[in-house]
């Protein structure tokens, strides 16, 4: 059976000194302080070890073969979106980015899917990118769950969502930038508590602003099954119906109605709420996610839904169907 992988991070082996080319940031570089490893920088901080299955495509590969996976969609380390930095500096980023996933995956068509980044800080130059990313045989992009604190509700990203319809190109959201990280450091709660409230952040945002409703062939898919929006969709749901003079402003549609209208990747680490989450939007709109290759992923790659007793056909639409509708490819684009 296919089987893809549509959540993963990937970047270049060597970055180039951005903040001195810039004069200015916490741009992210690499040292690579001993054989196999590498410390992510921001400025003079130290951000994260990572090793080298974050940059080399051939020992990836070898690791998803452990697993019988054959496919893997890449997409750069969240931190590296730098919405923070001028906007021509973050095309810059965003360029040098999106060109290395795009000879990884000329050279490796039958193993890896690209998404690109870009400047959501800047309309006109997102769209610019964006245009680009599919000339280069990007099949979409990966986007934060807010941009420097807006809401994906913004009217200044309308235009790039609606250059996204226009161009085919899928859009996977990626928690990011977590709302109250200051007050929660400690116990890892901006990863634990945090990322999920973002994503959740991020659905009801496109959804009450209209954005789902007005661009109905936009394929969105939310990183670790929504977060937190499946599981509270009750709460939303009636936030909705007591206070429609709060919630409904924009959007009259009950929030209830767009499930099924998206994708979410397959990373509940619990096989009771992957239960739940396909009950909620359906097999097809669940698709096989590890965060790979870092440690809160599912870095088994999918063994615990292989041991759920689901259906032949639910296992094969989250191991393969549901990626290949949200990209719009085909089983013979990899066999």
């Amino acid at each position: 059976m296919l089987k893809i992988d549509m959540h993963t991070h990937i970047i270049p082996k060597h970055l180039p000194r951005w903040a001195e080319k810039f004069g200015y940031g916490d741009f992210i570089h690499l040292e690579h302080h001993r054989e196999g490893f590498a410390r992510m920088m921001q400025g003079d901080r130290f951000f994260r070890e990572i090793e080298s299955n974050c940059w080399d495509p051939d020992l990836r590969i070898q690791d998803y073969e452990k697993f019988d996976t054959q496919v893997q969609v890449v997409c750069t380390i969240p931190v590296m979106f730098s919405y923070w930095a001028q906007p021509h500096h973050c095309l810059e980023v965003s360029k040098f980015l999106n060109d290395d996933i795009a000879d990884l995956v000329a050279k490796y068509p039958k193993n890896y899917v690209g998404l690109a980044t870009i400047p959501m800080q800047d309309a006109d130059l997102a769209i610019e990118e964006l245009e680009r990313a599919k000339n280069i045989g990007l099949k979409g992009i990966q986007i934060g769950s807010n941009i420097e604190g807006k809401n994906l509700s913004e009217d200044r990203f309308y235009p790039i969502f609606e250059a996204c319809q226009d161009l085919d190109m899928a859009i996977m959201i990626h928690p990011w930038n977590m709302m109250g990280k200051p007050e929660m450091e400690k116990y890892w709660l901006p990863w634990l508590v945090g990322m999920p409230a973002e994503t959740s952040r991020a659905i009801c945002s496109l959804i009450f602003s209209g954005v789902l409703e007005r661009l109905p062939n936009l394929r969105f898919n939310f990183s670790h099954a929504s977060g937190s929006f499946l599981a509270t969709i009750g709460r939303v749901e009636h936030g909705y119906n007591c206070r429609p003079d709060l919630v409904a402003i924009d959007n009259p549609i009950n929030p209830r109605e767009y499930l099924g209208k998206f994708w979410v990747d397959s990373i509940t680490h619990d096989d009771k709420m992957l239960n739940y989450v396909l009950d909620m939007v359906g097999s097809d709109k669940v698709s096989l996610g590890t965060d790979y290759p870092f440690p809160l992923g599912d870095l088994e790659i999918g063994k615990f839904i292989t041991e759920m007793d689901l259906s032949e056909q639910v296992v094969e639409d989250i191991f393969c169907n549901s990626a290949l509708g949200w990209l719009n490819m085909k089983k013979e684009d990899f066999l």
